[in-house]
């Protein structure tokens, strides 16, 4: 039987408190969604106020206005406007108008089609299948049992092919193609009146000589259409004006598709010196009510059950507002030490501008010069941008790792990117340079790259094969 008893144990256990788990949340967020949190926060915390003009004293009680004030008639334009901006107004953004969606278009020109509800309905749920590249890629036989599954409704493959006919008649041309083949050749369908020599050739292309095309092999293209280079010329170009994401014409969401970015930091020059801010824009300035923080606890002052419930909640709402506030300090003081240390690092570099000057960074590196943890590090740097002289930049941007040259000087990776890019824009498109030949170069201006890091350097700008990159 086992003996029972009690003891004492001695353990240190490290545990985050409130305050540090509320910075840790801020830091992480972008500029809008810190927006979106402090408004959420003022809304649920009753202590918590946001200053929006001189209209209060300084120990929050609304300042005495006289009622004459407002009897006066010659009043001037200015106390007519109230302006709660801070000294940083935030940029001015174009509306825009909700379009009609990719799926909605596809369902609108369905209703001038003549079918039964029953097949209606059938088109309809074919339509709800098609991304929104254009695409539809499940197979006929997969389309039967979901619709019937789904929907009720019996089914074949026949009649499915039938009615995915109909939506490829559909604007934009080509939706509805089971694969690029069939989306290109859907919009190369042959036209009611003459059509050119080219366009003849390039349907021949993509219906005999798909596979030839796609890698390139040109002289087999030739050879075997029976055709000269120019001919080749002339219907790869037909093809090309063609539209491989159909679904890519119409707009199928209702916000903006290019992402509205609001820095979160100011670089500019001044008098040769670099000048950092942290701009305000839409961020409130927060403080305690302590007027209304005083009117709670005096009327929760009581003995009962309830009031006692009372004080602890709006002490409890105290606490939270004291380190809501102090997180904000902590979030603002983390970003500006943090780029300052940056900056530091790369100082050259934020002068002009130049990529070459931009030095290997890693986040351990900016750690030590500011003493945060690289996670701390690593959330400052998440979803966070800088307005600078020469551009709007993410700041994991200048974040790259190093390579050492045959001068022995360590070089960022993006510098060494940036010769791989202007080497292959450079090149004759006849004959691509492989991974062999841009080693090659590289050796040639000081850099001693293995092919597999040339390869990985590639695939990261997204850069095909020589191949791939192949043109007549």
């Amino acid at each position: 039987m086992v003996k029972q008893g009690t003891s004492l144990q001695l353990k240190q256990v490290q545990r985050l408190s409130p305050l540090q788990i509320q910075t840790i949340k801020l830091i992480e967020l972008p500029r809008l969604e810190l927006e979106q949190r402090i408004q959420k926060e003022i809304e649920e915390n009753p202590v918590l106020d946001e200053v929006v003009d001189d209209t209060e004293q300084e120990d929050g009680t609304p300042k005495k206005i006289s009622l004459s004030e407002y009897n006066n008639d010659d009043t001037p334009s200015y106390k007519l406007y109230v302006n709660n901006q801070g000294k940083d107004l935030k940029p001015q953004y174009n509306t825009f108008q909700v379009k009609e969606s990719f799926h909605q278009s596809l369902e609108n020109q369905l209703g001038f089609c003549r079918l039964d509800e029953r097949r209606h309905q059938i088109a309809l749920f074919l339509i709800g299948m098609i991304g929104n590249d254009g695409y539809l890629r499940r197979d006929t036989e997969s389309l039967v049992d979901d619709i019937s599954f789904k929907t009720g409704i019996e089914t074949n493959e026949d009649e499915i092919e039938e009615i995915i006919e109909i939506i490829q008649g559909f604007e934009p041309a080509g939706v509805g193609a089971r694969d690029l083949r069939e989306c290109l050749l859907l919009q190369l369908e042959p036209a009611e009146e003459d059509e050119s020599e080219a366009r003849t050739d390039a349907r021949t292309i993509l219906e005999d000589y798909f596979d030839e095309f796609t890698k390139k092999h040109y002289n087999k293209i030739i050879s075997r259409m029976g055709i000269d280079e120019e001919r080749l010329k002339a219907a790869i170009a037909e093809i090309r004006r063609l539209n491989p994401m159909p679904g890519g014409q119409i707009d199928d969401s209702y916000s903006d598709q290019a992402q509205q970015i609001v820095p979160d930091f100011l670089l500019e020059i001044k008098d040769g010196e670099l000048v950092l801010t942290l701009p305000k824009y839409s961020i409130p300035e927060l403080r305690i009510n302590k007027r209304y923080a005083d009117m709670l606890m005096d009327s929760a002052s009581g003995k009962s059950k309830g009031d006692k419930e009372a004080v602890s909640f709006v002490k409890q709402k105290l606490d939270s507002a004291k380190w809501f506030i102090e997180a904000i300090k902590q979030r603002q003081n983390t970003l500006q030490r943090t780029m300052e240390a940056i900056l530091e690092f790369q100082h050259d570099y934020f002068l002009d501008g130049d990529e070459t000057k931009l030095k290997p960074m890693v986040l351990k590196n900016i750690a030590e010069k500011t003493g945060f943890d690289i996670s701390t590090i690593s959330r400052v740097v998440n979803s966070k941008y800088i307005q600078t002289h020469f551009g709007i930049f993410p700041l994991k941007y200048f974040f790259s790792e190093g390579l050492v040259n045959s001068e022995g000087e360590e070089v960022s990776t993006r510098e060494i990117k940036k010769i791989l890019t202007s080497s292959i824009e450079e090149e004759d498109k006849r004959k691509p340079l492989t991974d062999e030949e841009l080693v090659a170069v590289l050796k040639e201006k000081g850099y001693n790259v293995a092919r597999r890091t040339v390869a990985k350097y590639r695939e990261q700008l997204s850069i095909p094969i020589a191949r791939l990159r192949k043109e007549l």
